[in-house]
């Protein structure tokens, strides 16, 4: 028997010395910190979705830039984000560390972003960019690690589903917030505006430090803050992140699914613009399906283990892969199969947090979370260029029909995988 199947073995078995301050009461898995997690995610990523809409508007016309920088900026940023969650991991090990580092990196990525209405060139946006997303890669697996104190075991898929469900709102708030402020204050001081909503973030995410400082003591002496790779292949954490890595190889950007759906709408007399304008109308309904599909896949992860809803979720991007591929033209099928990409990603990712804080202990979640961060990074990136070459070179039929293969293997793999984290509670 391997580690990984052995539960006597099994590092999360030590569970009981890292009880959440809600095991004595099951019932009460949403505390004021829980709450406050899910607050931070919409309210940080309602400010960087602010950001992200008037980005390109600032550059080309404010900043006299092309589309090369824009791409240059955006894609150092999703690379620096992933190496950042990694280093991150290791530091939200540490208690105290944990909640300097959630409290630090939620106000970093609201003021290095908002920061971004003040510059004058293209390198100062460059720079303020690629900080605020190394704020926010640094912050995230302390900000799990928080969340799996926070909430009892036995409720963790419902709190880490608010917290995605909190993220994919913000996703939905952040556009309409940035057409709104730029319609009334203008394209800087909206830009400036931007680093609200993250300071409300770190005003949340202080209240819920503030509660797991008084659940958990902070280790005695000094911790070598390295990542334990060796204690977390014996916890099964390798084992368990197979299908994860293969879903995530087939989990290209959102932007690439705007554009199909553009280019299918821009048919039939209707305009470029009106087609973009649907399209992104229809990517905002992804966004809300993420939210509900996030907070029913975690009440359901509680009651029958993420096993079940992580099948789903690959299930729901094959069907909503292939439906791209095949070129539906007509919107109301697009809303369908960009509904069911919004099933996926909110209820694997869900599934996906909830799989590393019931594997791990406390003292190594942090770690687990950085390594699933790396994971989801690296894995976005390799799909999104393969898919984007596919696309350039032969079609985008097929460019959707690799990444459909790749949400099939996780299927897959998910059925045969074994392991502690997979079953149920």
């Amino acid at each position: 028997m391997t580690p990984e199947e052995d539960d006597t073995n099994d590092p999360a078995n030590t569970a009981a010395e890292d009880a959440a301050p809600g095991d004595a009461r099951p019932d009460r898995w949403l505390t004021p910190g829980v709450a406050g997690v899910g607050a931070a995610s919409f309210f940080s990523d309602a400010g960087h979705e602010i950001t992200t809409a008037l980005l390109p508007s600032f550059l080309t016309t404010t900043l006299h830039a092309g589309p090369a920088a824009l791409g240059l900026i955006e894609g150092a940023s999703d690379a620096l984000i992933g190496v950042s969650k990694l280093a991150g991991g290791p530091l939200a090990d540490d208690p105290p560390m944990r909640a300097r580092l959630a409290r630090g990196g939620y106000l970093g990525t609201a003021l290095l972003g908002g920061a971004i209405g003040l510059t004058a060139a293209v390198w100062q946006v460059a720079i303020l960019r690629a900080g605020s997303w190394v704020a926010r890669g640094l912050r995230s697996p302390s900000r799990d690690a928080l969340l799996g104190v926070l909430a009892p075991r036995i409720g963790y898929g419902r709190a880490y589903g608010l917290e995605r469900a909190g993220d994919n709102l913000g996703a939905v708030a952040g556009p309409l917030l940035a057409a709104a402020l730029v319609a009334v204050v203008g394209l800087r001081p909206a830009l400036l505006l931007a680093a609200v909503p993250g300071l409300l973030a770190a005003i949340a995410i202080s209240v819920a430090a503030r509660e797991a400082g008084r659940a958990v003591r902070a280790p005695q002496g000094r911790r070598r803050l390295l990542l334990n790779v060796a204690e977390l292949r014996q916890a099964g954490l390798a084992r368990a992140l197979l299908p994860v890595a293969l879903f995530e190889c087939g989990n290209i950007a959102t932007t690439l699914l705007i554009l199909r759906a553009t280019g299918l709408l821009h048919t039939g007399g209707r305009d470029l613009a009106a087609a973009t304008s649907l399209a992104i109308l229809i990517y905002s309904g992804h966004n809300a399906v993420a939210a509900v599909a996030s907070l029913a896949g975690g009440a359901l992860i509680d009651r029958a283990g993420p096993r079940p809803v992580f099948a789903v979720g690959a299930a729901a991007y094959v069907l909503a892969y292939l439906a791209l591929a095949a070129g539906v033209g007509g919107w109301p099928l697009l809303v369908v199969a960009f509904a069911l990409a919004g099933v996926g990603i909110g209820l694997a990712e869900t599934a996906e947090s909830t799989l590393v804080a019931r594997a791990l202990p406390d003292r190594l979640r942090g770690s687990g979370f950085g390594l699933l961060g790396i994971v989801q990074a690296g894995g976005d990136l390799f799909s999104s260029a393969v898919v984007g070459l596919l696309w350039a070179v032969v079609s985008p039929a097929v460019a959707f029909g690799y990444a459909a293969t790749w949400m099939l293997a996780s299927l897959t793999a998910t059925a045969l995988v074994a392991g502690r984290a997979w079953r149920t509670r």
